[in-house]
């Protein structure tokens, strides 16, 4: 921690930001402000859009932090009546999700309000979907499904890993059969976010480690992407330099502000790249490991990136972008996935599926259900089914050494 407490002027100097600018603001369809203490600015906000009744979603460990007696605070002070949802679990399910909205009406909330992790804020937008919409929540997986306008929705992320607040899908579980689907609309996205990276301080060391490692496969998927284009690219690139800085730092001292604070503000900007491009073979790989053996979505996505980015670095595109990600750590893109590797290995994390039980006869279902996800389709490398076994099987023991891929041979998808 500095000596001194920062300011949000100090941080955004610190950051780079020029000293003029107190916060900023991105609005192409949402207000984002970032700093120390703008969380608590929540109240006179919420107040300015002309609502009375809000629901404040949240889980049980986010409520026993003090963060959701802070936040009601500021809504009670200005004159609002708030409801609160403490109910949501890891991956929300449709069955959390029906339990949610049942609160909403209860209430009758007029605003939404999503405090935590990625978890909290796919809760509270799904929750939006159905509140202003109706039906169920299957009836919005893809994009642009909901035909009426929705309620304001309110991010305030206190994880630093899935960029939630500056994205308009909500992902959300099916109870009965496990997917995962992925609802988006351009109405779902938060009007408002509160960056405050003082909020980030309480995360569990765990929470940390898994939020970070996703943030960062967020940054170097986006790069990549089918989608990606040279206004995602651009924060493809600001985010990973963040991250990539910060990340390290916060693993060695947690109670750095400004390490907080690089995290914080990389993982929304990846979030404003992924809703400007996409994701990639990853995350599609990542989730059936979550569907089928509950492995925790960071420890998915980490455990996968390093394959991922060697397959990738065949695409000579791929390649260059890679190149520029790299620049910026002092690095040569054929050094990323033994960079990535030994990031999971200094956050503690697992480097091979037989941690979890996996094995070869699990392969075979892993592999067909990675090639139906959809972000998969974005991949700079075309990934089929086969190549997803061959993904699997390479991560079921440790890994060999990464020694990149030349793109010599390379072909331009």
């Amino acid at each position: 921690m500095p000596p001194e407490k920062l300011t949000a002027a100090s941080l955004l100097a610190n950051l780079g930001v020029p000293s003029w600018v107190p916060e900023f603001t991105h609005a192409p369809n949402h207000q984002v402000r970032f700093g120390p203490g703008v969380a608590m600015e929540v109240g006179q906000l919420v107040a300015e859009m002309n609502v009375q009744r809000v629901l404040v979603v949240t889980d049980p460990g986010l409520a026993a932090t003090g963060h959701l007696r802070r936040i009601v605070e500021s809504l009670e002070t200005a004159g609002l009546m708030v409801g609160t949802f403490t109910e949501v679990r890891e991956n929300p399910t449709t069955h959390v999700l029906d339990a949610c909205v049942a609160a909403a009406r209860r209430c009758d909330a007029q605003a939404l309000i999503g405090l935590g992790g990625g978890s909290s804020m796919d809760a509270a937008k799904g929750c939006n979907f159905i509140l202003t919409n109706g039906g169920r929540m299957q009836d919005y997986w893809g994009v642009g499904k909901a035909t009426l306008p929705m309620l304001p929705f309110i991010a305030i992320p206190t994880t630093a890993g899935t960029g939630s607040e500056c994205q308009s899908f909500a992902l959300i579980s099916d109870s009965e059969t496990h997917a995962k689907m992925a609802c988006g609309d351009k109405k779902a996205a938060a009007c408002l976010a509160l960056l405050d990276p003082e909020l980030t301080l309480t995360q569990p060391a765990m929470v940390t480690r898994l939020t970070g490692i996703d943030a960062m496969a967020h940054a170097l998927e986006s790069a990549v992407s089918t989608k990606s284009n040279e206004i995602s690219l651009a924060y493809s690139l600001a985010a990973f330099a963040l991250l990539a800085e910060g990340f390290p730092t916060v693993l060695a001292d947690p109670a750095n502000l400004l390490a907080r604070a690089q995290m914080l503000l990389g993982a929304a900007l990846a979030g404003v790249a992924i809703e400007n491009s996409m994701l990639g073979a990853a995350h599609a790989a990542a989730n059936p490991l979550t569907a089928q053996f509950q492995v925790v979505h960071g420890e998915a996505v980490g455990v996968m990136m390093p394959r991922i980015l060697r397959c990738n670095l065949l695409s000579l595109e791929a390649y260059r972008t890679y190149q520029k990600l790299a620049h910026r750590i002092g690095l040569q893109a054929d050094d990323l996935p033994r960079w990535f590797q030994e990031l999971l290995e200094r956050a503690g994390l697992p480097d091979h599926l037989r941690h979890w039980g996996i094995g070869e006869a699990h392969v075979p279902a892993l592999a067909a259900e990675a090639a139906q996800q959809w972000t998969g389709m974005f991949n700079p490398v075309t990934v089929v089914e086969e190549d997803f076994r061959k993904f699997y099987l390479e991560t079921l023991s440790a890994p060999p050494p990464f020694s990149g891929s030349s793109p010599a041979h390379a072909s331009s998808h």
